[in-house]
């Protein structure tokens, strides 16, 4: 729900994968998560849609969520909970330190910070736990203690981003938006921001602002 009152904190909001994170944090959890054997026999029954993939005829996001049904459908939720709650504090070693510095600095001020991610929510929610901030994902199916192997929630990329940005947030709350992308699936994230920022193409961070009056 929206808040019901302005504030004086900004609003921060990072990508995952390639932005927080300098490595694919959901191919890591394939293989931390599951056997080489089970990899190889599932990754040959999509084999022809990871090889459209890597020719730019596949989109992403389709790759993504076929690649999650092929590792995940029917495997046990309490095991792969367990494994996630394992791979969720390894994934800090691999944070991308320059934004990691960045998050730290709205915390500081008590902005408020939402992790904003096309991977799921099975390690993402101990991840954001452990950093202490809000999460927007895409979420997974459970249906008799397994993973069904489908979203329940669209892939959380590109329009959706957005959509579940103003879903949740209402900006005009905020001093500022800042939004932390790298990528195109992150571009109307960032249009949302009065401070965006693209890893790999804009040179220096945004300044994060302290706001200690109250929007009128």
């Amino acid at each position: 729900m929206y808040a019901t009152c302005e504030t004086n904190k900004n609003l921060a909001l990072f990508d995952f994968d390639g932005t927080l994170c300098n490595k694919d944090s959901f191919t890591g959890f394939i293989f931390y998560a599951l056997s080489k054997r089970h990899i190889v026999k599932q990754g040959i029954k999509i084999l022809p849609w990871i090889q459209a993939y890597y020719l730019n005829i596949y989109p992403a996001h389709s790759m993504r969520s076929k690649l999650f049904h092929a590792m995940f459908a029917d495997s046990p939720t309490q095991d792969i909970l367990a494994l996630a709650d394992e791979y969720a504090p390894r994934l800090l070693s691999q944070l991308n330190q320059e934004l990691y510095q960045q998050l730290l600095k709205h915390q500081q001020l008590g902005d408020d910070i939402v992790l904003v991610s096309a991977s799921v929510d099975i390690y993402l929610e101990p991840l954001c736990q452990l950093l202490k901030i809000d999460l927007i994902c895409t979420e997974t199916e459970i249906k008799a203690q397994r993973f069904t192997g489908k979203y329940i929630t669209p892939d959380c990329s590109s329009a959706q981003k957005r959509i579940r940005i103003l879903e949740k947030y209402r900006l005009s709350s905020y001093a500022k938006v800042y939004a932390y992308g790298n990528s195109n699936e992150d571009l109307k994230m960032l249009s949302l921001a009065d401070f965006p920022y693209m890893v790999g193409v804009d040179k220096q961070l945004p300044v994060v602002i302290e706001h200690s009056e109250k929007i009128a």
